[in-house]
């Protein structure tokens, strides 16, 4: 069950919405709890009975830890928890990748069958990670309430693509979150939601399809113009994508008086790798810098120890998306470049100024999410190559008028807070406090969103979620 699915949209959430209204507060964490089940249920049920056996088995290995009197007891209970959880997403995500690997060196065929990937598995494993290593360091006490950490863990608007939410950042919103059930919460986050169905209902699936007939095209077929045009069309395709599924989350959350953390902060009007990285993924990154790239020394190191930890974190980060040689380069990619802005290039682009470094950057950004999207590393070069050789000639393909105009408003979008006045206006939007002729205005808007983007699903057999599968 996807946010972006007819029966996520037409049954599952009225139902749940209208349930979570009426029981009294007490009960409001078991109605999440159920649902979130019921909803991980629907697309894996198999593996169902491996996230909530591992939430489980947590729940208690944390406690324990806790309870120990000395330092090297408690990081027993920490390596078991960490090999049980590293355990899981290694067997389930990496385990196919290293024996098909293996197997390619020695020239002979795998027998092992292949192992299905469990939906979210990244995310809810980086969540339980973040809780047993900060009740470790002390930043908070475990929960005594199983329902409470189950909740966090498995609650649905966050569980299948995040955003990734520490434990001590949500810990009050378990237990007491009258503070954030307000109606004009409850409004915000649905003009939230439903510009994120929109994100990725009309803008992201119909950028998809044209990115589809481009790389299904053979290398033969594709000149400079269809290799940038299928570029462009994935790169604003993941991002209404993938911010469209954590505004839906986001929102949803508002309305059930929870505040989770943004993660996206219009990353494509970035200067530089580094900024970009602020702004893309927010919480992965936090993730990474928190439990990673700081443990590794962060940047209170020497220069050559700073770009190996910058290097080593974005290999990591690129392994993560996805057990496959182009995530990996993909990750080495956004790794040099994040070296290069510390030895020169960061210097270049604030010489150039803002206007010239921003096309610049999406231009970086462009040609490696080429190698993202394509597990292919031989098609992933040869389109590259496609891009920078100004090869033209008549491509085999058709460019529709859809694709067009959604090309523009996913570019005006993007762009769009580039400026501290449009900024500005981006956040009236996207705030907590409409007047009264805002609020009428939010809840039309939101409402023609919400009916438009169920009429761009019903009307297109394609609704991929590209975030889904890692």
């Amino acid at each position: 069950m996807v946010f972006s699915g007819i029966t996520y949209l037409v049954y599952f959430l009225p139902v749940f919405i209208l349930l979570y209204h009426l029981v009294p507060n007490k009960f409001k964490n078991a109605v999440i709890l159920i649902a979130s089940i019921y909803f991980y249920s629907w697309g894996g049920p198999k593996f169902i009975f491996v996230i909530l056996g591992t939430t489980f088995l947590d729940f208690f290995l944390v406690n324990a830890m806790h309870n120990q009197k000395t330092k090297s007891a408690k990081k027993k209970f920490l390596i078991i928890s960490l090999l049980l959880n590293l355990g899981l997403l290694f067997y389930f995500k990496y385990c196919n990748f290293f024996i098909d690997n293996f197997n390619a060196i020695l020239g002979q065929e795998s027998t092992w069958p292949k192992i299905i990937l469990p939906i979210g598995i990244s995310f809810y494993t980086f969540e339980s990670l973040t809780y047993v290593i900060d009740v470790y360091r002390g930043i908070h006490k475990p929960l005594k309430n199983f329902g409470h950490y189950q909740t966090y863990i498995l609650m649905f608007p966050k569980l299948i693509a995040g955003p990734i939410v520490r434990y001590h950042d949500i810990a009050d919103q378990i237990t007491n979150r009258e503070k954030n059930y307000t109606p004009d919460m409850k409004l915000s986050g649905f003009m939230i939601f439903c510009i994120g169905l929109a994100k990725k209902a009309i803008i992201a699936n119909t950028l998809g399809m044209q990115a589809d007939a481009v790389f299904k095209l053979t290398p033969e077929q594709i000149d400079t113009a269809a290799a940038w045009i299928g570029a462009l069309a994935y790169t604003f395709q993941i991002y209404f994508d993938f911010s469209g599924y954590s505004d839906m989350a986001i929102g949803l959350g508002k309305i059930m008086g929870f505040k989770l953390p943004e993660n996206f902060n219009n990353p494509y009007i970035s200067g530089s790798i580094t900024e970009f990285w602020r702004r893309w993924h927010i919480t992965l990154g936090t993730w990474m810098k928190n439990y990673l790239y700081i443990p590794l020394g962060g940047n209170k190191v020497s220069d050559g120890k700073l770009y190996r930890n910058l290097i080593i974190v974005f290999l990591l980060s690129g392994f993560w998306h996805g057990a496959s040689w182009n995530f990996i380069l993909w990750g080495a990619y956004h790794g040099l470049f994040l070296v290069l802005e510390r030895l020169f290039l960061g210097r270049v682009f604030e010489k150039l100024g803002k206007f010239i470094a921003i096309p610049i950057t999406f231009i970086i950004v462009v040609t490696g999410w080429v190698l993202f999207r394509n597990e292919d590393l031989g098609y992933a070069l040869t389109m590259i190559k496609k891009m920078y050789t100004f090869n033209f000639f008549d491509g085999k393909f058709a460019i529709n008028n859809d694709f067009i105009c959604m090309a523009i408003i996913a570019a005006i979008i993007s762009f769009f807070a580039v400026s501290q006045k449009t900024y500005s206006l981006q956040q009236k939007v996207y705030g907590e406090n409409y007047s009264g002729v805002g609020k009428w205005l939010a809840v039309l808007t939101g409402t023609i969103l919400f009916y438009i983007s169920l009429s761009y699903i019903s009307a297109l057999d394609f609704n991929p979620f590209i975030y889904f599968r890692f």
